[in-house]
């Protein structure tokens, strides 16, 4: 995912020569193809991410299209102040691009953690909020990042995430995309978490449950109208995110759902408290967390079971 919008941001340069690529001392080989054909439109700012805001920031003033690439919480936690006031009060055109969602990079530990971006981006004024589900989305996402006039945040995964589309698909910032159509249950997701509830969705039907699997690949602006229409059809609504359990895209949608009095049953899948100390790679962490298809489909298999009042098969 992350190659493939780098990728695709050199293509972007080749067209736009206001395009300009600033990173905090990351991504050397990576960035290798975008340094060779655009030396004077790639800046590494070092390790000082609220530096890098700010010259964004001059740079946005100066009519130039900018995109900040590090590691999420460096990007996103150490430089909120500066993404705050210099970038979203003023609805500048700069993309922040942060890699390595949720537990990505198990191994660095908590301080590579992705697990707070949402609840925090979610809430800047003026800031769109993007999360591709795989290579093919990301791709679309970066060229539609280019269409967007003011300031956005990206949230990549890392590499070797799987292909979810065979082509590519009919993506529309704030416009959610059904993967599959179930009438029992609707299962929203985002990022790369949507493989996992596509493994849900088939294990489920299996059973005789049929769920909608809805990717919500833009948490801001939030297609408010999905989550409605399906909350009015449906008395299971699930969602699965790898972030925080908290201010995120289980947040949002049971906003929605609040306020439109829905009366079914609502379970959110994410990282909740403690976090403990247990170190180990992603996959590790995500099964430490419950964030597996084996967990999430008992859970919702039972959840339909006791909805619907009778047994399905297993």
């Amino acid at each position: 995912m992350r190659d493939t919008f780098v990728k695709h941001l050199c293509d972007m340069a080749q067209r736009d020569t206001d395009l300009y690529l600033l990173t905090g001392d990351l991504g050397f080989r990576l960035f290798d193809e975008f340094r060779e054909r655009f030396s004077d439109r790639f800046l590494d700012m070092g390790i000082a991410e609220q530096n890098m805001i700010g010259v964004a920031a001059g740079l946005a003033l100066s009519g130039k299209k900018v995109y900040c690439y590090s590691i999420i919480p460096f990007l996103v936690m150490r430089a909120y102040e500066q993404i705050r006031v210099d970038i979203a009060y003023h609805n500048l055109d700069v993309k922040l691009v942060g890699v390595g969602g949720g537990f990505t990079y198990g191994m660095e530990g908590f301080t590579h953690f992705g697990l707070e971006d949402f609840a925090l981006m979610r809430s800047l004024p003026n800031m769109t909020v993007v999360v591709p589900a795989d290579p093919v989305e990301a791709r679309c996402v970066a060229e539609l990042s280019a269409t967007v006039a003011g300031p956005m945040y990206i949230r990549l995964g890392r590499t070797g995430d799987p292909v979810l589309h065979d082509a590519t698909p009919p993506l529309e910032i704030g416009k959610a995309m059904i993967l599959r159509e179930g009438v029992d249950a609707s299962i929203f997701v985002t990022g790369s978490m949507a493989a996992v509830a596509l493994s849900v969705a088939d294990r489920l039907e299996h059973t005789g449950i049929a769920a909608t699997v809805i990717n919500m690949h833009t948490l801001k602006p939030l297609d408010v109208e999905t989550i409605k229409s399906t909350a009015s059809t449906r008395k299971i609504i699930i969602s699965i995110e790898e972030h925080n359990i908290s201010g995120g895209l289980g947040s949002a949608i049971g906003e929605v759902l609040l306020e439109s009095h829905y009366h079914g049953l609502f379970k959110r899948f994410g990282i909740s408290e403690p976090l403990g100390t247990a170190m180990g790679d992603a996959d590790f962490l995500r099964d430490t967390h419950g964030l597996t298809a084996d967990n999430i489909f008992q859970q919702i298999f039972d959840m339909a079971r006791k909805e619907k009042g009778k047994s399905y098969g297993n």
